[in-house]
């Protein structure tokens, strides 16, 4: 195998990073060299948008203590992590694939050698119906995070892919450049 990865997938809420994950994750399944970990979040199971470790905020807590999460944040009233075993599956190789926050970004590059940042984007009406359909939130919550834009990560490591059109290209692009960092 090639060198490890920490490859991070960051943009706004409804900009589809999960549902390019899921198709990732299908496509690349059967590549040794891919890792798609799941997330803990203190959010209820059963999101047919995301396929996560649902845990108590006690839970949580008790688990940051003990050392189980290999990065963690906190965003939308909500903390989420993932695993321990992060540095491990850099080391050995893999390209890791994670959605995370953009608040993350530099403390992972200070941590792994190799990072890649995938940044999705697409348009505010766009992000508007893809949040409304997914029903998490109420309308004021849902205008607060159009509201709310976050600044655009920078770095040599940055790709930006705009994920407002048809599925299909979208899904294409992202698994094409995460193909790229395998060498």
């Amino acid at each position: 195998m090639t060198g490890g990865c920490l490859a991070l997938v960051v943009g706004p809420s409804g900009a589809g990073k999960d549902t390019l994950l899921r198709h990732a994750r299908a496509a690349l399944g059967d590549d040794a060299r891919y890792c798609f970990p799941r997330r803990f979040i203190t959010r209820p199971a059963g999101d047919p948008h995301e396929e996560h470790i649902a845990l108590t905020e006690v839970e949580f807590r008790t688990r940051e203590r003990a050392g189980a999460f290999g990065l963690v944040w906190r965003a939308h009233g909500l903390s989420y992590a993932l695993p321990a075993t992060l540095p491990a599956l850099v080391a050995e190789g893999r390209i890791v694939v994670a959605n995370v926050s953009r608040t993350v970004v530099a403390e992972a590059r200070s941590r792994f050698s190799r990072v890649s940042v995938v940044q999705v984007t697409a348009g505010r009406e766009t992000l508007a119906l893809r949040l409304g359909a997914r029903g998490r939130e109420s309308p004021q919550d849902r205008a607060g995070r159009l509201v709310r834009q976050s600044p655009a990560v920078e770095g040599r490591d940055v790709r930006t892919l705009v994920n407002d059109g048809p599925l299909e290209p979208a899904v294409e692009a992202f698994v094409e450049m995460l193909r790229s960092l395998a060498g």
